[in-house]
């Protein structure tokens, strides 16, 4: 889901993976653990999503695609920490 920046508080469990278009993406500890071998592609397409995401009003939804490393992505991967 997406928030405005400030109004999602970020918990000790939630594990910063990176940026999209500059705003932070997280995601909780637990899923962390379930899909820290999978490379996941976040897309923006037409349609309805979640209800209290941003995109919601547009039109829009997020729609996250997933493939598992290969050994040679996953050894060049940095560690990652909440």
């Amino acid at each position: 889901m997406c928030f405005p920046r400030g109004e999602f508080v970020v918990g000790e469990v939630d594990v910063l993976l990176g940026e999209i278009g500059s705003q932070p993406f997280y995601m909780s500890e637990s899923q962390f653990e379930y899909w820290r071998h999978t490379h996941l592609i976040i897309d923006v397409v037409e349609g309805r999503g979640g209800m209290f995401s941003l995109e919601g009003p547009e039109g829009l939804r997020f729609l996250t695609r997933s493939r598992l490393y290969t050994d040679e992505e996953w050894a060049q991967l940095p560690p990652v920490a909440p």
